[in-house]
C-alpha cells in the first residue's frame, strides 16, 4: 500500500468514526426521538446547544411583555447565576432522564407551577418554545462541526412539541416550517424596544463575560462580541450599537473556525456532557433536588421553559 493509500484510507476511517453517530441516528425508529434529541444535546452538540439556547431565552426579553414581567421580578437582574443554573437544570431533566421519567416529570411540573403565578399569554408561551425548537437549528448548521440532518431537525421538533404539550400550550405547529414562521411573524410583531427588558438584556450579558474564555476579556469586548453575533432585529429592539463588518467577520468566522477543526481534529465524544455537567452552571457544588429549582411566590417567569 502507498503512503497516498495508507493516508486516505485512514482520513476515512477517522471520518467514519465522527460520523457514526449521525449515520447511526438516521438508521433510528422515527419515534425515538427522546434518544435523539439526548444523543445530539449530550454527545454532538454540548456546546453549541448551550449556547443557542442562551440565546433563545435571551431573543424572549425583546418581547416587551416577557422582558417586563422577567424585570420586574428582579430575578434576572438581581440573582442571574442561579436563574441561569435553574434554566439549565430544569430543561435538562427531561433531556436526561425522559420526558415521563420521575426527574422529567417534576422538572416540567415545577416549571409549570412557576409559570402559574402569573398571566402569562399562550402565544408569549408559543414563541418561547417557537425559540427552542429554531434557534439550536439556527446555530448548529451555521456554527457547528457538522449539518443536522433532516431527521435530527424533525426529532427535535417533536421533542419540543411533546414538551409544549406537557406544559399545556395551545396551538404548537406541526412542523419545524410552522416554528419558523411564527417565531418570524411574532418577532416582526412584537419586538421593540423596552427599558425594562434592556435592563435584564444587560445584566444577561455581564454574566456572559464571567463565563470562560470570556472571563479572560474586557466586559466591553464581550459585549462587542455578543452584538457580533446578533441579527438586525434583535439588536435594533435592544438599541445595541451596530457592530462593524470586520468584529461580524472575525467573531462569525473564529466560530466556523472551531467547527472546522472539530471535524478534522477531535475524535467523537462517546461519554454524554449534559448541562448539569457545564462549568457555566456554578450554583450547587454540592448538589440539588429537582423540586427545589427555581422560584416560589413572587418567582421567576416565562423564559423558563
Amino acid at each position: 500500500m502507498t503512503t497516498a493509500t495508507s493516508l486516505t484510507a485512514r482520513l476515512r476511517a477517522r471520518r467514519a468514526r465522527r460520523f457514526a453517530l449521525r449515520d447511526e441516528i438516521a438508521a433510528r425508529d422515527d419515534g425515538d426521538f427522546e434518544s435523539i434529541v439526548r444523543d445530539l444535546i449530550s454527545r454532538e452538540f454540548p456546546w453549541g446547544n448551550t449556547q443557542a439556547l442562551s440565546f433563545a431565552l435571551f431573543r424572549t426579553y425583546a418581547v416587551p411583555s416577557i422582558g417586563d414581567l422577567l424585570c420586574d421580578t428582579r430575578q434576572f437582574t438581581e440573582h442571574t447565576q442561579k436563574r441561569y443554573d435553574d434554566t439549565v437544570l430544569l430543561l435538562d431533566a427531561p433531556i436526561e432522564h425522559g420526558v415521563s421519567s420521575t426527574m422529567g416529570r417534576t422538572g416540567i411540573r415545577r416549571v409549570n407551577e412557576m409559570h402559574g403565578m402569573y398571566d402569562i399569554s399562550n402565544d408569549d408561551m408559543l414563541y418561547v418554545l417557537s425559540t427552542f425548537v429554531v434557534c439550536p437549528v439556527d446555530w448548529i448548521n451555521s456554527y457547528e462541526w457538522r449539518n443536522l440532518t433532516d431527521r435530527e431537525v424533525t426529532a427535535l421538533t417533536d421533542y419540543y412539541r411533546l414538551l409544549g404539550k406537557r406544559m399545556g400550550i395551545k396551538g404548537i405547529p406541526e412542523d419545524y416550517a410552522g416554528f419558523e414562521k411564527l417565531m418570524e411573524e411574532y418577532e416582526i410583531g412584537h419586538f421593540t424596544y423596552s427599558p425594562k427588558a434592556r435592563e435584564v438584556a444587560d445584566s444577561t450579558l455581564d454574566l456572559l463575560g464571567t463565563f470562560a474564555p470570556f472571563h479572560l476579556l474586557p466586559r466591553a469586548a464581550v459585549r462587542r462580541i455578543s452584538f457580533a453575533l446578533m441579527d438586525d432585529r434583535l439588536r435594533v429592539a435592544f438599541r445595541y450599537p451596530r457592530p462593524t463588518r470586520v468584529e461580524q467577520v472575525v467573531v462569525r468566522g473564529g466560530l466556523k473556525a472551531r467547527g472546522l477543526a472539530i471535524a478534522l481534529l477531535f475524535p467523537p465524544r462517546h461519554e454524554p456532557m449534559f448541562g448539569r455537567q457545564t462549568p457555566q452552571v456554578r450554583g450547587y457544588p454540592n448538589g440539588y433536588e429537582i423540586e427545589k429549582l427555581g422560584t416560589f411566590k413572587p418567582g421567576c417567569p416565562v423564559p423558563h421553559i
